[in-house]
């Protein structure tokens, strides 16, 4: 079985963290030195002080450098072997360095670690065969050693080897076992704040959208006021115009204008009314006849006009029948700005699988440029779009025309 090891960020370094590990390594160096004088062990070769010394650095640095300390022990306990030193209780403290190597060691301490499991079994088989040995067994702080490894089994040798392996062994799983865990906290920990960071996102997209949706609404709401007073404004301003060349006798031709500037004006307080209710889904009517009718206001208005319909009316879908009354608005709100009563203007209507609306009307040479970059065929051809529909213009010999197709059906 593979087992995939990664490496540990050693923690931040100062004196606090370190507290705890200079500790564990002073009681160990203590409780050595006492070791070696209640056994009588003094002499004159200091080798078991600097055994002990380096067994007490080993367990202080098992959890910042367990490398380093793993060495140290390899190295000392090697030489301890090879002399005639005996083995101390203290350098039990090991197990230390063995949990320290498996949960905090870079992967290749873990396995160099792990390979010293098994060495270390060996090394207790030769030493157990050795003189040392048993010149160490006849000590009385080993009596209790020698007792284990004689239950443990009957060989020596095997004994040794079993009690090395498992007092270095466990400490070393259970290491392994604190590391695994620690990564199955990490794990978790960057999922849920993976979760956070992911229903973040999605509230701020939700919220961006709605922004987005709430400007759009905002932004069609001013076109659709914009071509509703334009268009009234535009057809009033036309009657009102019309009325200074009527004769002051004609009384009934001054009132019938004066009608018509109050049947424009409330049509267009009708339409304000009907964009600016927000809990109004009422559109302008959706029949083919409306069309009709907003050509025939603007003809009332006084306006010259030859009007034409070509084959079958139907009814449109909702928001196809909005934007076709919008759009013939804005194109009528446009003729009567910037055309010429010098011709009448001219509007037909073709009736197929797409809706044909068709507008044209005289201009002056000055008038061509401002009518084609105005803000209002921006805005029709963006209806246009959101239906399927399209917008084309052009000018010829100073008649300034707009069409519009939008498609009677989806597509």
């Amino acid at each position: 079985m593979l087992v995939t090891v990664r490496a540990i960020p050693w923690p931040r370094a100062d004196w606090r963290t370190w507290a705890p590990d200079v500790t564990l390594g002073l009681v160990v160096l203590v409780v050595g030195v006492i070791e070696i004088h209640r056994a009588g062990l003094t002499h004159d070769d200091p080798a078991l002080f600097w055994i002990v010394a380096a067994t007490a650095v080993a367990v202080g640095l098992s959890r910042r450098l367990p490398l380093v300390s793993l060495l140290l022990i390899w190295v000392f306990d090697a030489y301890q072997v090879s002399q005639p030193y005996p083995i101390l209780y203290v350098q039990l403290s090991v197990v230390v360095v063995s949990f320290g190597c498996a949960c905090w060691g870079h992967p290749v301490t873990v396995f160099l670690s792990g390979l010293s499991i098994p060495a270390a079994g060996v090394i207790a088989v030769v030493f157990a065969g050795s003189d040392m040995f048993r010149i160490t067994a006849y000590l009385s702080q080993y009596r209790q050693v020698i007792d284990a490894v004689q239950q443990v089994s009957g060989s020596w040798r095997l004994g040794a080897m079993i009690l090395g392996t498992v007092l270095l062994g466990v400490p070393w799983l259970a290491g392994l076992t604190v590391r695994f865990s620690r990564y199955a906290a990490e794990s978790r920990d960057s999922q849920l704040a993976a979760e956070e960071h992911a229903a973040r996102a999605q509230r701020e997209s939700e919220q961006a959208h709605e922004i987005a949706r709430l400007r759009e609404e905002q932004a069609q709401l001013a076109h659709d006021v914009h071509d509703v007073v334009g268009h009234s404004l535009a057809v009033i301003l036309a009657q009102a115009e019309s009325a200074q060349f009527l004769d002051e006798a004609d009384s009934v031709a001054l009132k019938q204008s004066m009608a018509n500037i109050a049947n424009s004006a409330r049509s267009s307080l009708r339409d304000v009314r009907q964009v600016l209710t927000p809990a109004s889904e009422a559109k302008p009517d959706a029949n083919p006849g409306a069309l009709t009718d907003l050509v025939e206001g603007v003809r009332d208005a006084g306006h010259q006009l030859t009007f034409s319909a070509t084959g079958v009316e139907r009814p449109l879908p909702p928001d196809r029948a909005t934007v076709a009354y919008r759009v013939l608005q804005e194109m009528l709100t446009n003729a009567i700005r910037h055309g010429s009563r010098e011709q009448p203007l001219r509007v037909a209507l073709a009736w197929a699988d797409e809706l044909s609306i068709e507008v044209a009307n005289l201009v002056g040479p000055n008038e061509t440029d401002v009518v084609a970059g105005g803000q209002g065929l921006d805005g029709m051809r963006r209806r246009l779009e959101s239906v399927g529909g399209s917008l084309q213009v052009g000018t010829t010999a100073n008649i300034f025309t707009t069409t519009a197709s939008i498609p009677v059906r989806s597509r």
